[in-house]
C-alpha cells in the first residue's frame, strides 16, 4: 500500500481514537482500516495502537510517529496546494474546539458558513468545557477564552470577555439589588459549575481585588442552566459577558456590581505552530478571526 496512504489512516484512528470513527471520516469500510493500520504497524515493525474493546490509543512510539506523520501529510497538502495555485480550493479534514456554549454562539455559524463554502472539506467541532491539547488530540484550531499559558501555539486576539453578576428585574423587585459584593450573602445564588469550581467571586475595585465565598442554592453543570435558572427569577448568578449578552440587551436580566467587575479575559484563536500552514487551516483563519473581531459582545 502507498506508504503515505497508510501514514493518513493511521493520523485518523489516533486522532478518533476508533477504528469505525476513522473509517467514517475517511469514508473507508472499517476492515480496510484495520489492514491499513497493520500494514504500516508490519512495515515499521513496531506497535503504534493499543486496542482494547472500549479504547484505541496510541502507544509512546505510536505518538512519536503521529507528530511525524502529521508533518508529513501536512508537508504533502502544501505541495499539492503549491502546484494548484493559490486559489486552489482547500480539501480534507478540519478540526476545531471552543468552548460549549461559545462554540454554539458564536462558531457553529462559521463552521457551516465554512462547509457551505468549501464543498470538500469537513469538519469535527469539538466543544468542550475544558482545555484541550491541540498537539495530543489532533486538533487544528481552538478558541480560548483566557490568559494564554506559555506554549508551542500562535496565537490571535478577537476579543475580550468579562465575568458579569447579573439577575432577573423581578428577582431584585423582591429582594433589591446588592451594593457590594459583600452583600451576596444575603441573596439566593445559582452558581455554574463549569465557571465557578470554587464557588468563591474575585472582585477588584478602585485596584483593590477581593473575593467572595457564595453559597448557592442551586448549582448546574450547564451554563444554560443557570441562565434559564435567573431568567425564572430564581436568584443571581455569575457569567461571561457573552453568555448573558442578548438577555442584557433585552431587558431579561439586569448586569450587578458593575463597578467591581475585574478585569476583562482575552479570546485567542490558537493553532499549531509550524512551516506546515495549509490552504484549508490559513482559510478557516480567515474566517473565524474575521467574524468574531466583528461580534460586539466580544469587543466590550
Amino acid at each position: 500500500m502507498d506508504r503515505l496512504h497508510l501514514m493518513t489512516v493511521f493520523v485518523a484512528v489516533a486522532e478518533e481514537r476508533s477504528f469505525a470513527g476513522a473509517a467514517r471520516r475517511l469514508s473507508m469500510s472499517p476492515p480496510a482500516v484495520t489492514r491499513a493500520v497493520a500494514a504500516l504497524e508490519e512495515r515499521l515493525g513496531v506497535r503504534l495502537l493499543n486496542r482494547t474493546t472500549r479504547h484505541v490509543r496510541a502507544t509512546e512510539a505510536g505518538q512519536r510517529y503521529l507528530d511525524d506523520a502529521r508533518g508529513v501529510i501536512a508537508a504533502a497538502d502544501e505541495a499539492d496546494e503549491a502546484v494548484g495555485g493559490v486559489n486552489a480550493e482547500p480539501r480534507g479534514h478540519l478540526a476545531v474546539t471552543a468552548p460549549v456554549l461559545f462554540g454554539k454562539l458564536f462558531v457553529m455559524p462559521v463552521i457551516v458558513d465554512y462547509l457551505r463554502r468549501y464543498p470538500g472539506m469537513d469538519v469535527a467541532a469539538l466543544f468542550l468545557d475544558r482545555v484541550v491539547n491541540l498537539l495530543e488530540e489532533g486538533v487544528d484550531a481552538g478558541i480560548r477564552i483566557g490568559a494564554l499559558p506559555d506554549s508551542s501555539m500562535q496565537a490571535i486576539g478577537v476579543g475580550q470577555v468579562r465575568r458579569v453578576v447579573c439577575a432577573a428585574p423581578a428577582y431584585l423587585a423582591r429582594h433589591g439589588e446588592p451594593a457590594t459584593p459583600a452583600d451576596l450573602g444575603r441573596h439566593l445564588i445559582v452558581a455554574a459549575a463549569s465557571v465557578s469550581p470554587s464557588l468563591e467571586w474575585k472582585f477588584e475595585h478602585a485596584g483593590q481585588g477581593a473575593a467572595v465565598r457564595v453559597k448557592p442554592r442551586l448549582v448546574v453543570t450547564s451554563n444554560d442552566g443557570a441562565i434559564e435558572a435567573v431568567r425564572q427569577g430564581f436568584g443571581i448568578t455569575r457569567l461571561m459577558s457573552y453568555q448573558v449578552a442578548p438577555y442584557l440587551e433585552s431587558g431579561e436580566l439586569t448586569a450587578l456590581l458593575s463597578d467591581y467587575e475585574p478585569p476583562g479575559m482575552p479570546i485567542n484563536v490558537v493553532h499549531r505552530e509550524g512551516r506546515h500552514s495549509t490552504a484549508k487551516l490559513r482559510t478557516f483563519l480567515d474566517l473565524i478571526i474575521a467574524r468574531l473581531r466583528a461580534e460586539k459582545a466580544l469587543q466590550r
